[in-house]
């Protein structure tokens, strides 16, 4: 079970923090991946992070202000946004992609 948090609201150029807290398999094992969907657009990928968080990717749209980042002590990876933008908003979803586990999603709106 992949489980996110730490959406909501927030203004253009602010930050918000996502998390995603595994339970259920083995967490360590499998690389991890952020997902977004905004309303009639197709999934795309935000970023990633192999299973030790030795190499990590970005979409082009959030290169240089997301960053993604993992504990596998405590099952979770996370993602740092910061200077968000209206097209940013969108729903979030984890990824565990070896084995193709997907979160429910979190709603990130960026609005004044």
């Amino acid at each position: 079970q992949l489980v996110e948090s730490g959406g909501g609201l927030v203004q253009p150029g602010g930050s918000l923090r996502l998390s995603c807290a595994a339970s259920g398999f083995t967490f360590s094992m499998y690389e991890m991946r952020w997902y977004r969907q905004a309303p009639g657009k197709e999934r795309e990928l935000v970023a990633g992070i192999t299973s030790a968080g030795s190499t990590t990717i970005y979409g082009d749209s959030v290169k240089g202000r997301f960053t993604i980042s993992r504990d596998n002590a405590k099952g979770t990876v996370y993602l740092q946004m910061n200077s968000l933008k209206p097209a940013d908003t969108a729903v979030y979803f984890c990824m565990a992609v070896e084995i193709r586990y997907w979160g429910q999603g979190t709603q990130v709106t960026v609005s004044s």
